[in-house]
């Protein structure tokens, strides 16, 4: 019955691979706020190391997905530049320094114990409610902010990038709903554009993550291998449906989405 029940968690997670890269592939975001809970929850994989294994699946897939957008020229060179140089830097420091000084058991009291995995899986929750709000609010006021006239602002895409390399690096999400928002109300960008060069950002800075954190972890390749294809599988799906599909009227719906499982989540690691 127990190896039944692991069969059928297995076969889920490979399912919801599928809409790890549609999501990246219509929205240009959310496929790593998918990842971690899919490789923790569904295949079984330890926090941590679902933190790395997110990051290989996520940059790999947003790299497939990406070539589409160059091909059509819906990709800011200069600002995935400007955006990824600091953020790299940051998750380098994240990945390298500060990740491996976080203690595997931080505290614990007769009723509860705090460990590295349950930490990072709250921060992961916090992550994904953030992320629900940004989606389902720019679904309603993306028009009114892309009709504000601002000039570039440069300096502050470099402050952003640093602080979504830092989350990058710490719980592995690629920050695709922080990184379009900051493209599209600080340079202006058409969203095309800027899902194309959220892409490319996205998967420079998830796998030169995954290879900073190549030294302290030990890879599955062949699962590692089976759940990245099925995204990219996914991924082109969705880049053939964001022709057909207005990615805007599925953001806010995929937002409440997001923020149901970061409720589940932050329940299961903390109240429950």
């Amino acid at each position: 019955m127990l190896y039944q029940f692991q069969a059928l968690m297995i076969i889920a997670g490979y399912l919801a691979s599928v809409f790890i890269g549609i999501s990246l592939g219509l929205i240009g975001g959310g496929g790593s706020i998918l990842t971690v809970p899919v490789l923790v929850y569904l295949f079984g994989i330890d926090p941590v190391l679902a933190t790395a294994y997110s990051l290989f699946i996520v940059g790999i897939t947003s790299a497939a997905g990406s070539f589409s957008y160059l091909e059509k020229g819906w990709v800011h060179i200069r600002a995935a530049v400007v955006f990824g140089i600091p953020s790299v830097a940051a998750i380098f420091f994240t990945r390298a320094c500060l990740l491996p000084l976080i203690p595997e058991e931080l505290f614990s009291t007769p009723d509860f114990k705090v460990t590295k995995g349950v930490l990072l899986m709250s921060l992961f929750a916090v992550l994904m409610l953030v992320a629900s709000y940004s989606m389902i609010k720019k679904g309603k006021d993306e028009k009114k902010h892309r009709m504000q006239q601002q000039p570039n602002r440069y300096p502050q895409l470099v402050l952003q990038g640093v602080l979504i390399g830092g989350v990058t690096g710490l719980v592995g999400a690629g920050g695709g709903f922080l990184i379009i928002p900051a493209l599209v109300h600080l340079l202006k960008l058409p969203m095309k554009t800027a899902v194309g060069t959220s892409l490319v950002i996205i998967s420079a800075n998830s796998l030169l993550g995954f290879l900073f954190s190549l030294p302290h972890i030990s890879v599955q390749w062949g699962l590692l291998a089976a759940i990245t294809f099925i995204a990219i599988t996914g991924i082109l799906i969705g880049s053939y449906l964001s022709t057909k599909i207005d990615g805007k009227i599925l953001k806010p719906a995929f937002g409440w989405f997001v923020l149901a499982m970061g409720v589940y989540i932050l329940m299961k690691e903390i109240a429950l």
